[in-house]
């Protein structure tokens, strides 16, 4: 998948994603207001989860459910992590391979921790109003 798009346009980009992914684990690149987080609220929506989505950068991970509260999945922000230890330490090895789904932002900052099964998402800034996305499965 790789395409231009709008921010009115991101339930369906949600939508083709997740027809396109191959994995439940998903790297969302991008530099600082790409939309990483503003994607994975509408891809949270789109799976039918419940609640407020916001970017976890200061908690690391947050967890989302469904509307009848059965677990959709984590989302975590490794934007402040100093090495990948800190990763290992807060459990980040069982969250991987649980059966929710899995939302990364800046998931080069564990690199090596990440388990080949998983989707990368490139956003980037084409300018104020317009973003591209680029998917590749593993």
């Amino acid at each position: 998948m790789k395409k231009k798009y709008q921010q009115n346009e991101l339930s369906e980009i949600a939508k083709e994603l997740l027809a396109t992914v191959a994995s439940k684990k998903l790297c969302f690149h991008g530099e600082m207001g790409a939309g990483k987080t503003t994607l994975i609220k509408a891809i949270v929506k789109e799976l039918g989860g419940d609640g407020d989505v916001s970017s976890p950068t200061f908690g690391i991970v947050n967890q989302y459910q469904k509307s009848d509260g059965a677990l959709l999945g984590y989302h975590f922000d490794f934007y402040r992590l100093n090495n990948e230890s800190e990763a290992l330490d807060f459990g980040l090895e069982d969250y991987l391979y649980s059966k929710g789904w899995i939302f990364m932002e800046w998931p080069e900052k564990v690199a090596s921790l990440l388990p080949d099964d998983v989707a990368h998402i490139y956003l980037q800034l084409v300018d104020s109003t317009t973003r591209s996305i680029v998917v590749e499965n593993n």
